[in-house]
């Protein structure tokens, strides 16, 4: 089986009891739930009982042990995660607004995974793993870009792949040389997993058809666009899926969309159909938002499968 490999920020996330705008005045907290887009994404994979591995950096704190804990028990190799005695593990404070939105405060770029150096463990790592995927999220500080691109370069050498999923930020995108990376990241690219209007972004298309052309035509082998509730459309060469979401009570969406790549991408290197992989996936996602915390609605196969013939027999 593939071993598939992240590199990036591992958090906690506190989150607000109330609905509202910011962290301006004193409100109820809950957490610390274990976080960071890499982080979610492989905890699923290691749900679904394939091989991983995170490159990544926490504090000596109970914030790092939370996260470390979490990783273990589900299955991910975290011998790439260094534990510095000096930093203190990553955060983000979220609070959810009233039309769903939602406001961060994020501490990466001064935390433990503020800096993550292309080292002879994370080399080693590099090459147990022939799957290499990206969070645009991690893009974040030029040690973190050089080792996700010396990364790629090292699996793509030796036939290994790589899965993409932009997964901007309005608080990062600004980022100094985030968005050279993005394109120097999408450059090297088999599986695209962008969300609505990021499709945009990487193609200058004036609609869905153009832009997905586009990019194909650049190299990528996969594109799969997340519609939220609404599923995912499959595209390659010879056409195009279309995946309809499953009706599930949203708590917290927070995950959700890295639940399903995970999902996706894991069928999709063991070998699933495009419509099959999408069934896992928009369930994986659906199951993601029914419990508050960005990893608490991981799911196993077994759930999945659950989850799928218990929508499939209400549909009936």
């Amino acid at each position: 089986m593939s071993k598939i490999l992240t590199i990036g920020e591992i958090l906690v996330e506190i989150i607000a009891t109330e609905r509202g705008d910011g962290f301006r005045e004193a409100i109820n907290l809950v957490g610390p739930y274990p976080s960071g887009a890499p982080a979610i994404f492989i905890d699923q994979v290691g749900k679904l009982g394939q091989p991983c591995a995170i490159v990544s950096g926490v504090g000596r704190d109970d914030f790092g042990e939370v996260n470390l804990d979490r990783l273990r028990e589900d299955g991910v190799d975290v011998s790439g995660i260094e534990i510095d005695p000096q930093g203190t593990t990553g955060s983000a404070f979220v609070r959810y607004r009233a039309d769903g939105s939602r406001a961060f405060v994020f501490n990466i770029r001064n935390s433990a995974c503020g800096t993550i150096p292309f080292t002879d463990n994370v080399a080693r790592l590099v090459n147990e793993c022939s799957h290499l995927h990206v969070m645009g999220s991690s893009l974040y500080a030029p040690s973190v870009v050089d080792s996700v691109q010396r990364a790629i370069s090292r699996i793509k050498s030796k036939g290994g792949t790589v899965s993409f999923d932009p997964n901007l930020r309005a608080e990062i995108l600004d980022s100094p040389g985030m968005r050279q990376a993005l394109h120097a990241v999408l450059a090297q690219t088999d599986v695209f997993l962008p969300s609505g209007e990021e499709l945009f972004l990487f193609a200058d298309a004036k609609s869905e058809e153009e832009a997905v052309a586009k990019l194909l035509a650049t190299g990528i082998k996969v594109i799969v666009l997340k519609r939220g509730a609404e599923g995912a459309t499959y595209f390659d060469a010879q056409g195009s899926v279309q995946g309809p979401g499953f009706a599930a009570e949203e708590i917290d969406p927070t995950g959700a969309g890295d639940s399903f790549g995970a999902t996706f991408v894991t069928f999709w290197l063991n070998g699933a159909k495009p419509s099959v992989a999408l069934d896992y996936a928009n369930a994986s996602g659906a199951r993601a938002v029914m419990k508050s915390g960005p990893m608490e609605g991981a799911s196993t196969r077994a759930e999945l499968d659950a989850f799928i013939a218990l929508q499939r027999g209400h549909q009936a």
